[in-house]
């Protein structure tokens, strides 16, 4: 019989960068084209919009190379799939292939994210699932962007004055399926755009995005009243840290040490909230908008200070929906909560190994930023979903599966030979 390691080995020598065909098919490309009205004007175009798709794609692979380095790497893979290549074909320069880019657009890499990235760890994988629930986990992350007007105009500086940063600034905001790292949803903004560009605000673009099969994991800078609130609404399980002083009286003591307590809509104050308080104890029936009963773990670890350098330990105070402890006991959710660090790792793979630690990005136009942005995205989640296919074969743990070794193993096979045809 087959072991995990020989099953991984197998797997590992059918990577290409026919892998990014694999998990992001023709057919899904040509939709997200005609869904976004960017379809072909000629049909004898040099760069016909799916191949500028898997161009965008190719230049995450490829970040230290330039456009026509990265296409004639994709063209030789591109001539083996049929229906993507004419061999006769002469390749354009670098000004045709950034019309080409332009021509595209962001919109076509946005839609056709939206309809490929969809979770793939199944209940096999390990580390992926609490009970039925799939672990998801929110958190942002930040891009350096080319110097250009443009660029500065619509995504802003961080920082003002002596502290203002070097380049302009992207946050990008996604939700991660925590067993396979893959991105599942992402809300994009300027750091340095005022109202409406920080980490909550970008997140409740994607509350919608939830689903009742999952547990949605969360740092403490997510949370708000109006958030939890809605982020509850969509079915969802939420797992959340909160700030150690905020306000959570204790309804009743469960015999995991955790106890059931109520969120009050901050704008309510005085009698108002005590009589809430006391609606929740009682077990009365709470109006979502005014209020919230919630279950409370707290914990402490001993070798890391807290924020103010005082105290034996870093206090952990989480909330969450799951209110019976036999859906999840205490100890339990202190340890699923530490699963959102996946979604740091990640972060990590995205702007450390495929982008390299840094790097700025290339495109001096913010539509073609966006574009540039999706198609790391898209990138990474083919990389992931491959890692986590050939892991939960193997019976191991993705994470055992190197991201490094598997994007090496992909640029060092670009030569033509595609495994996998879309």
């Amino acid at each position: 019989m087959e072991t995990g390691e020989q099953s991984l080995r197998r797997l590992a020598d059918a990577v290409s960068l026919g892998v990014l065909a694999r998990w992001v098919p023709r057919d899904e490309i040509d939709t997200a084209v005609t869904v976004t009205g960017k379809k072909a004007r000629r049909k004898d175009g040099k760069l016909p919009p799916h191949v500028m798709v898997y161009f965008t794609m190719a230049m995450a692979l490829f970040a230290d190379e330039d456009y026509e380095q990265v296409l004639a790497r994709l063209t030789e893979t591109l001539a083996s799939w049929p229906d993507c290549w004419d061999t006769a074909w002469e390749a354009p320069g670098s000004g045709g292939i950034t019309q080409a880019r332009q021509r595209l657009g962001s919109e076509p890499m946005r839609q056709l994210f939206t309809q490929v990235a969809v979770p793939v760890a199944d209940m096999l994988t390990p580390g992926a699932f609490l009970g039925t629930w799939r672990l998801v986990a929110i958190d942002g992350m930040e891009w350096d962007v080319p110097d250009s007007n443009e660029n500065a105009e619509v995504f802003g500086y961080a920082g003002s004055g002596d502290k203002r940063s070097a380049f302009p600034k992207v946050r990008v905001v996604a939700l991660s399926e925590c067993g396979s790292h893959a991105y599942l949803a992402a809300a994009i903004g300027g750091v340095g755009t005022g109202k409406g560009s920080g980490e909550q605000s970008l997140a409740r673009r994607l509350w919608s995005e939830l689903d009742e099969d999952m547990l949605l994991i969360a740092d403490r800078g997510f949370y708000s009243f109006g958030d939890w609130r809605q982020a509850a609404a969509t079915g969802a399980q939420l797992l959340w840290r909160v700030k150690a002083d905020l306000r959570l009286p204790i309804l009743e003591k469960l015999p995991d040490g955790s106890y059931l307590s109520v969120l009050v809509n901050p704008d309510i104050q005085g009698r108002g909230r005590e009589a809430l308080v006391e609606a929740a104890r009682t077990g009365n029936d709470l109006d979502s908008d005014q209020a919230a009963l919630v279950r409370v773990v707290e914990y402490t670890i001993p070798n890391r200070k807290p924020g103010d350098g005082k105290g034996e330990g870093e206090l952990i105070c989480l909330i969450t929906t799951i209110v019976d402890l036999r859906d999840g006991p205490a100890a339990t959710l202190a340890e699923i909560y530490h699963q959102r660090w996946e979604h740091e790792t990640g972060n990590d793979q995205l702007k450390t190994h495929l982008r390299g630690p840094g790097r700025v990005l290339r495109s001096k136009k913010p539509d073609l930023v966006l574009a540039e942005l999706y198609g790391y995205l898209l990138t990474h989640y083919a990389l992931s979903a491959l890692i986590c296919e050939a892991a939960t074969e193997a019976q191991i743990d993705p994470d055992r599966v190197k991201f490094t070794r598997t994007v090496r193993k992909v640029r060092s096979r670009a030569d033509g030979t595609a495994d996998f045809s879309p």
